[in-house]
């Protein structure tokens, strides 16, 4: 077992990743990190069951101990959970897509785009609701907005999930954030799911339509002009964004940073808006910008796409948690609720 440890640490980090080797097999490792000072980096998060794909950040000296072993969560993992089946290829991921619920200004009709506000009870109750029809869904991480609007929608769906997994959101802007934010217990982490939050994945900015009424707006500028502004793809409001540059950032950050987490076999969750999701489906889907226009998400629905062979496929909402035969599901899936329902029967 190889071991190698580097001593005069100051904090502790445990990493689960997931690598290639030459031969492009994959080899699940468990590290365990002690952190000594600031300089380089790796994107570490406590994870708790399973592997991580890591990306690089800044640190120095470190403690460190490597074995060859993989933890496995009892539900999501392969039932006979042999050592030759955890080196396997992940067969599949699921990547569930949720529209935060109604906020206060979709219910005041007021243009809102990056102001942060949060649900009404109408958005509580949806965001729960959605929670409901993904609860048999294996969740191994969580993206979000940087808006409080999405985060409510992620934490609050996952209250519903039959898991009962605690989703916790990781706090990277400062090393005292970091510190500050660390759980000791590895039990505890192994019960978490992470949390990332990103501006990139926030909606589109309205420049200056934000806080004005949709229908006054429309009776100032005109019907045509506001509406030329809300659903083309290239022309952006005054001093705001058009859907062409919204999808600029949010799909190079899915691509960089979720995607390559959905090709390791990690099972991901992005809470976000409108416009910021609609540019990820149209990457999913392959859609045309003349398509994409045209495409609209309902608050609080989810929507399931199954990342299988390199490719999206979209197996649209799940219906509710109590079908088992729900076309949502794949096999894998099936499985998975299976092995939950003995879980929370024994």
């Amino acid at each position: 077992m190889a071991a190698t440890s580097f001593h005069q640490a100051i904090g502790t980090i445990q990493y689960s990743g997931c690598f290639r080797n030459s031969n492009l097999n994959q080899v699940n490792w468990n590290y365990s990190f002690q952190l000594i000072s600031s300089g380089f980096k790796l994107d570490i998060a406590l994870l708790r069951t399973g592997t991580y794909c890591s990306r690089k950040r800044s640190f120095s000296n470190i403690q460190a101990s490597t074995s060859q072993s993989t933890v496995f969560d009892p539900v999501s993992s392969p039932s006979n959970g042999t050592k030759s089946d955890s080196k396997k290829k992940p067969s599949e991921a699921a990547l569930i897509l949720i529209r935060h619920g109604e906020s206060m200004w979709n219910e005041k009709n007021l243009f809102t785009g990056c102001v942060d506000v949060p649900l009404t009870k109408k958005g509580v109750e949806e965001a729960i609701e959605a929670g409901k029809r993904i609860s048999n869904i294996p969740i191994d991480m969580i993206y979000t907005s940087a808006l409080i609007r999405a985060q409510m929608t992620a934490m609050l769906a996952m209250t519903e999930h039959r898991r009962k997994k605690v989703p916790i959101i990781l706090h990277d802007e400062s090393e005292q954030a970091r510190a500050w934010s660390q759980i000791f217990s590895e039990d505890t982490n192994k019960q978490c799911i992470p949390v990332i939050t990103a501006w990139q994945l926030n909606e589109r900015m309205y420049g200056e339509l934000q806080g004005l009424n949709k229908q006054e707006t429309a009776e100032r500028f005109g019907k045509e002009k506001v509406h030329e502004w809300r659903r083309s793809y290239d022309i952006p409001p005054p001093n705001g964004e058009s859907l062409e540059m919204c999808a600029q950032r949010a799909v190079a950050y899915f691509k960089e940073h979720i995607e390559p987490q959905l090709q390791c076999g990690k099972n991901v969750m992005i809470a976000a808006h409108g416009n910021s999701l609609r540019s990820i489906i149209m990457y999913l889907d392959k859609l045309t910008s003349q398509e994409v226009i045209s495409l609209e998400l309902s608050t609080g629905i989810p929507m399931l796409y199954i990342l299988k062979e390199g490719q999206f496929i979209r197996r649209g909402s799940p219906v509710a948690p109590t079908e088992a035969g729900v076309y949502a599901y794949t096999k894998r899936l099936a499985q998975y609720r299976q092995r939950l329902d003995e879980m929370l029967q024994s």
